[in-house]
């Protein structure tokens, strides 16, 4: 069994696997973290040691089979919770992450496979992520920023980069949502910052950093 450590290294490894498309460096785990790299060091050489994963040279390291099948349990397990709490115990969407990243780690595959009985096989978390099915299998979603949308193009609010609290709280505070309906209005020249309408009622201002971090329908 591995312990909890192991555990969300594996998971944040994977998803750096996954942003950059090649192999990670110590840095950038240690970065991910927020650890010293002489620690990360120790640790990827007991996850190497248990064939979780391997240094492929010039790449940096790369997860095993096992090491990803792992790293999609705990990933699997993370959204679900996360959509149990927001859907049946109506927390917020940005109350939920650490709370999901204590029960992500609860050993049984039976509660997690009647917890996504109960929830309906949901395919996406409350933030938009795709959920992993039974066989470790991660669904594409096509989506693009709202930075890159088009003057006078509508498209839907499927999810987001950044699922900090304060990042989600801040676009509460604009009144966007998944789901929502978004229309570029205009894009204003000197900070490069967008008016868009959402779902054809309300406008707004949202800075080109905000932008950069909502996913749109593709």
């Amino acid at each position: 069994m591995n312990s909890f450590t192991e555990e969300n290294y594996l998971k944040e490894i994977f998803k750096l696997m996954e942003q950059d498309g090649v192999g990670v460096t110590t840095n950038s785990i240690a970065a991910k973290l927020g650890t010293k790299a002489a620690s990360v060091t120790d640790m990827l050489k007991k996850l190497a040691d248990k064939k979780l994963l391997y240094h492929q040279k010039y790449k940096g390291v790369i997860l095993s089979e096992q090491g990803k099948k792992v790293a999609l349990e705990i990933i699997r397990n993370h959204r679900l919770w996360e959509v149990f709490l927001v859907e049946k115990l109506n927390f917020k969407w940005d109350e939920v992450h650490e709370m999901a990243e204590e029960l992500e780690h609860i050993n049984s595959k039976e509660m997690v496979k009647r917890l996504d009985k109960y929830l309906g096989y949901p395919k996406f978390d409350p933030h938009g992520d795709p959920i992993p099915d039974v066989n470790g299998k991660l669904g594409v979603q096509k989506s693009r920023l709202l930075s890159k949308l088009g003057l006078n193009k509508t498209a839907q609010v499927i999810g987001v980069t950044d699922h900090s609290s304060s990042f989600l709280q801040y676009i509460d505070k604009l009144g966007i949502n998944i789901g929502n309906t978004i229309k570029l209005i205009e894009i204003i020249s000197y900070d490069q910052s967008l008016h868009i309408s959402i779902n054809n009622k309300s406008t707004v201002y949202v800075s080109h950093e905000v932008a950069k971090n909502i996913l749109l329908s593709a």
